[in-house]
């Protein structure tokens, strides 16, 4: 965590809580040369497939008792996840919906509260692998959100689903306001997306043999 803070320390030359207009994330993809053209946000993907708005107090207590369970988002306590709920946007979204498509950059990431979602990638020679089917609590989309490059996966519902986004301008907002859970929400973000590139990493390498 002292390190995330002291890169933001370093990029802004003070600290988040000097720092209200932060750009950290939502400038991110512009320092990689993305077009905007080419940046999904959440705002435009939640229209085009359908999502419908849930009540903050229904997800809220979804992503409180998913998180209180998870082996890494534990970590955070009740009056974090409060805190930290404010920053998203719930909705539910209907069967066969694209939340995230393969090979697109996208400055969202969800949190899976209700359904399931499938998570498929496209190999170069044309055959398409499912790498997972996902549970309520699973994260998707946050490597894309970490580090400003393109989608590894399309992740599909499968059902009728709940989902949590959380979008960049979020992200500096709540590192402007509340910068050590944010520092906290990366930190343990970083962990759980290190546990499933291993597993995916071992899935491909199965296949491929």
């Amino acid at each position: 965590m002292k390190g995330i803070l002291g890169l933001l320390k370093a990029k802004y030359g003070k600290t988040p809580e000097d720092a209200p207009e932060s750009a950290f994330f939502t400038t991110a993809f512009v320092g990689q040369g993305v077009d905007d053209a080419l940046l999904i946000p959440w705002e435009a993907r939640a229209t085009e497939i359908g999502a419908k708005r849930l009540p903050k107090s229904r997800g809220g207590k979804l992503l409180e008792a998913l998180w209180s369970k998870d082996k890494y988002m534990s970590h955070l306590d009740q009056d974090a996840v409060e805190r930290m709920e404010r920053f998203f946007q719930f909705a539910s979204v209907p069967p066969n919906r694209d939340v995230i498509r393969q090979g697109e950059y996208g400055n969202f990431m969800v949190v899976l509260l209700n359904g399931t979602i499938a998570v498929d990638r496209l190999q170069p020679w044309g055959e398409q692998l499912r790498l997972a089917e996902t549970r309520p609590g699973d994260i998707l989309g946050e490597m894309s959100l970490l580090d400003s490059g393109i989608r590894f996966s399309s992740c599909t519902t499968l059902t009728d689903c709940e989902l949590a986004a959380l979008n960049a301008e979020s992200m500096d907002e709540m590192m402007a306001k509340d910068p050590q859970l944010a520092a906290s929400l990366v930190a343990l973000l970083a962990r759980k997306l290190s546990q499933r590139l291993r597993v995916v990493s071992a899935r491909l390498s199965d296949h491929q043999n």
